[in-house]
């Protein structure tokens, strides 16, 4: 037997650590919901034989905290996907001793994805009409989809899920709704070009997309009005990779009837004056808004390109107290998502919430792509940058929605460009 052997089975003996005991749990809680056949991840983890011959690879990225992909370090947000110290030294624990199974028989059942879709069976799929050709070359694409579905009454939508068809090229997606009949116009058999908004007003959103993100829940008493005569249109960011791909996207939809009791809405925070000189190591940009009413919380959405390195976002109360309402001490580009708050945050009229984005240009950062670092500044393509917190809040009187829309509205008025708009991200 030997060195290996010999400290595999001093550790079995010290340990007892098996498979069907320790490490299952810990896989189908955290792992499988990306980590699953036809999941978004680039192997599966739902079995003994799939977990075992990558006992070491998923000892090292746990350690590491790479793995699971969670970036806000507070406050505490619901569906965390943050192991613990115990469950980290599990992995650590098997991964030495051998990676043993145990009892086969005492292996739980993984999580069951029905139809691939994590939130079991959709009430309405809608899928692109045809695939996409996005080229190898060439700058980011914005490309709006009218999709194919049944008309219907109207109603309430209470989650939605999108799988892209091909994640290699999908940065991110987008779905509209478009109650004007614009979409079918501009398409032109393969969608149409569109940045920003999808080229239609209203353009009413239900969700998106992001990679690492989980499916968009709406809270149970504020599920989303789909309108009966609109069409789905959904808005895909595509990032040319270096080689030809195609995608075909597809979106699901789950209906109540429960019909809403309050109105969630979006105060968007950010900047697109952004102009960061190479070797910058700590630019900031920042944007503020004073809330007119009081308001619950529901949850926070950030979002910036590859060069942002530290995001905080926080509430100043009307007497002077400060209230952290995320803070993502190392951003990462490929697993943003937004984060919805395990309670409500409640906050009092005349609270003023604030961000500050942290950028670092220089070479020392290793997620920069640009080597050596050139001036980078607002754009839409993944190597220019963004700025955006949305923090989604609800009136605690129903009656305020008017004067928040009014101020968000003399918000946007005034900014000169300061807040960006939700399709631009």
């Amino acid at each position: 037997m030997g060195l290996w052997g010999l400290l595999a089975a001093f550790f079995a003996g010290q340990t007892g650590v098996t498979f069907s005991h320790d490490v299952a749990p810990i896989l189908y809680s955290q792992c499988v919901v990306c980590h699953r056949p036809g999941g978004v991840a680039p192997f599966s983890l739902t079995t003994y034989q799939d977990a075992a011959k990558r006992a070491a690879l998923l000892a090292t990225v746990t350690t590491k905290r790479y793995m699971p992909p969670w970036l806000p370090s507070e406050p505490e947000f619901a569906h965390a996907r943050r192991l613990t110290a115990a469950q980290i030294s599990t992995l650590a624990r098997w991964a030495a001793s051998g990676a043993a199974e145990g009892n086969p028989a005492e292996t739980p059942a993984p999580p069951v994805f029905r139809d691939g879709w994590q939130l079991g069976k959709p009430d309405l799929i809608a899928r692109m009409r045809t695939a996409f050709a996005v080229p190898a070359e060439g700058p980011d694409l914005y490309q709006c989809f009218p999709l194919p579905s049944p008309a219907g009454p109207n109603r309430w939508v209470r989650a939605l899920d999108i799988r892209p068809g091909n994640p290699k090229v999908v940065h991110h997606a987008l779905l509209f709704q478009d109650i004007t009949g614009t979409a079918w116009k501009r398409n032109n058999g393969a969608g149409y070009p569109c940045f920003g908004t999808p080229g239609f007003l209203p353009a009413r959103g239900l969700g998106g997309w992001t990679p690492g993100a989980i499916p968009f829940q709406t809270p149970a008493d504020a599920p989303e009005l789909l309108h009966g005569n609109a069409t789905l249109v959904l808005q895909v960011h595509y990032h040319p990779i270096g080689r030809a791909e195609t995608d075909l996207t597809s979106v699901a939809l789950y209906f109540t009837d429960q019909k809403p009791r309050r109105t969630i809405m979006d105060v968007p925070l950010g900047s697109n004056r952004i102009d960061i000189p190479a070797g910058a190591r700590d630019y900031k940009v920042t944007d503020h808004f004073t809330l007119p009413v009081t308001v619950d919380v529901i949850a926070i959405n950030p979002h910036a390109h590859y060069i942002c390195r530290e995001m905080y976002g926080y509430a100043v109360l009307p007497d002077g107290s400060r209230r952290i309402l995320i803070h993502i001490p190392h951003w990462d580009f490929d697993w943003q998502q937004q984060y919805t708050y395990a309670t409500p945050v409640r906050l009092p009229e005349g609270t003023r919430l604030e961000m500050e984005f942290t950028y670092d240009n220089s070479a020392a950062n290793l997620r920069n792509p640009n080597h050596p670092p050139r001036r980078v500044v607002w754009g839409p393509a993944s190597t220019d940058e963004m700025a955006g917190l949305h923090v989604e809040v609800t009136p605690v009187d129903p009656d305020d929605a008017d004067e928040l829309d009014q101020s968000l509205w003399g918000k946007m008025m005034r900014g000169l460009g300061g807040a960006v708009y939700r399709g631009g991200r």
